[in-house]
């Protein structure tokens, strides 16, 4: 997979017990070694917390799982994170959502396939992701109604995530990988209309 990845912090050298362990698993599970996971090599301690802290986030089981996708890719391509467009392709195709859905969250207001309550799930990650914030009261009510308290918690939380995850491979330089090219999808961007 072809990285397009401008790293403004060189990509480390994965080494040592961890390293090799770390690389093993990631070509195992990803095809490659994800380009941030190369960043954050560089400081070992954050390394072991985010992924100490990714693998409790995965076990969150209160919103549907295809919607926290379609938010947390809407997010990812409000901020600008190609890699984070890239990656979630990828995690997609791993999860069985429907590909050619899925390429559609940077256009999901131009496009017809997504369901009202997606469409609401995703104008939220966007409002969350705005800086500042644009979201309302009223974008929260209908959340509660359509998902309930401790799903629009977890929504909350997964698209604050996103967040930190796209700001931190944006400002590293991080860009696509090629994860998409593993789907056979082309990385779509978000429409600027």
């Amino acid at each position: 997979m072809p990285s397009t990845s401008t790293f403004r912090v060189p990509p480390a050298a994965l080494t040592g017990v961890l390293g090799r362990a770390l690389g093993w698993y990631a070509r195992r599970t990803f095809g490659e070694v994800p380009d941030n996971a190369r960043v954050l090599w560089h400081h070992r301690r954050v390394l072991r917390a985010v992924l100490g802290f990714e693998q409790r986030v995965q076990r969150f089981d209160a919103l549907d799982p295809h919607l926290r996708t379609y938010a947390v890719m809407a997010a990812a391509g409000s901020v600008g994170c190609s890699w984070c467009l890239d990656f979630g392709y990828f995690m997609a195709r791993e999860d069985g959502l429907d590909l050619a859905k899925v390429r559609e969250v940077p256009r999901w207001r131009e496009a017809s396939v997504f369901t009202p309550l997606e469409r609401r799930a995703m104008e939220y990650a966007e409002a969350m992701s705005a800086t500042p914030p644009t979201v309302t009261d009223a974008m929260v009510d209908r959340l509660r109604r359509d998902l309930g308290d401790e799903a629009v918690v977890e929504l909350t939380m997964m698209v604050a995530i996103e967040n930190q995850r796209s700001r931190f491979n944006a400002a590293m330089g991080l860009a696509s990988q090629g994860y998409a090219d593993v789907c056979e999808l082309p990385l779509a961007v978000a429409s600027t209309a």
